[in-house]
């Protein structure tokens, strides 16, 4: 009976063991690389699978998620022969699970190694001044090399991402210099550039204003011109309207004595000007005899008339 119970037992391990060995769970985004018998047999993905027991063997295991390889400093030369300290990341990510284990030993050192040399050779193109700004080229520059190399391992470089690019401590100070020169000459040429607007705004202005002055005083005297002409028009329409009344009014029964009355009121209301000055005249003999200047200026007045021509009042 104990005998039995031994027998029992030990098959029952061996069961377990052969299950063991057979019954293979592949997690997901991971793949198995099987080899029968020391060759590669074929590749397992998520699932679970059932191998030739004591045949088969699980050889790698592989991944399949995206991975991230730290890439160590290291001292990389520029153009202008300026020693920098660049370090960065790479990622990654297995395509072909064979290719992995059979096309290379250890394909994150190799990715790693070969990335370093590409950095090297892609700092040594360019100036010190330029690192900064051409990170993004650099970064691709070293993708695509990679990418060529690492194809035949079964392995697709997705992107590289430089983290810091560290130079010397005098070159530190020097670049810092030249920043802060730049930067007050640029504030100077920004000031003096505000200077020279304003006072361009201000010529511009003054500009402005003697023309607006100018044309305001040509609207003026355009102004003044158009009323003098007027008046003067005005003036001459109604001289005219009251020589034609007047002339009217002379033809009227009555006209010529009012004519006379008039040269009589003027003649005595100059003759009284005349008095009242204490300038000496030389006058006619008969300036007292109203009655016949008032004749001759009647007289006057007749051969106007006669001629067509109204005589001034």
């Amino acid at each position: 009976m104990t005998g039995s119970v031994i027998v029992f037992a030990a098959l029952a391990i061996l069961v377990l063991i052969i299950i063991a060995k057979t019954a293979v769970v592949v997690p997901q985004q991971s793949a198995f690389v099987i080899e029968r018998l020391g060759k590669f047999s074929g590749t397992l993905y998520a699932g679970f699978h059932v191998l030739v027991p004591f045949i088969d063997v699980i050889r790698y295991r592989h991944t399949l998620k995206e991975q991230s390889s730290d890439i160590p400093a290291q001292v990389c030369i520029t153009r202008d022969n300026v020693q920098v300290g660049v370090d960065g990341i790479l990622y990654l990510k297995v395509l072909n699970p064979e290719r992995a284990s059979y096309g290379i030993g250890d394909y994150h050192f190799a990715i790693s190694q070969l990335a370093q040399t590409t950095l090297r050779s892609e700092i040594g193109k360019i100036d010190l001044d330029r690192t900064f700004e051409e990170r993004t080229n650099i970064n691709t520059s070293v993708v695509t090399e990679l990418d060529k190399a690492s194809e035949s391992w079964g392995v697709k470089v997705l992107r590289y991402e430089i983290r810091n690019i560290t130079p010397p401590g005098d070159i530190l100070a020097a670049m810092e210099k030249q920043m802060r020169a730049e930067r007050e000459k640029r504030a100077v040429i920004l000031s003096s550039e505000g200077m020279r607007d304003a006072a361009i705004n201000t010529a511009e202005g003054e500009k402005q204003q003697v023309i607006k002055a100018s044309e305001a005083r040509k609207q003026q005297q355009i102004n003044e011109a158009l009323g003098q002409a007027e008046a003067i028009l005005s003036v001459a329409t109604a001289t005219a309207e009251g020589i034609k009344r007047v002339a009217a009014s002379i033809t009227v029964d009555g006209g010529h004595d009012a004519v006379r009355l008039r040269v009589a009121e003027q003649y005595v209301a100059q003759f009284g000007q005349l008095a009242q000055g204490s300038t000496n005249l030389v006058l006619p003999a008969n300036v007292g005899d109203v009655g016949a200047m008032i004749a001759l200026a009647m007289n006057v007045f007749n051969q106007q008339s006669a001629r067509g021509v109204p005589a001034k009042s």
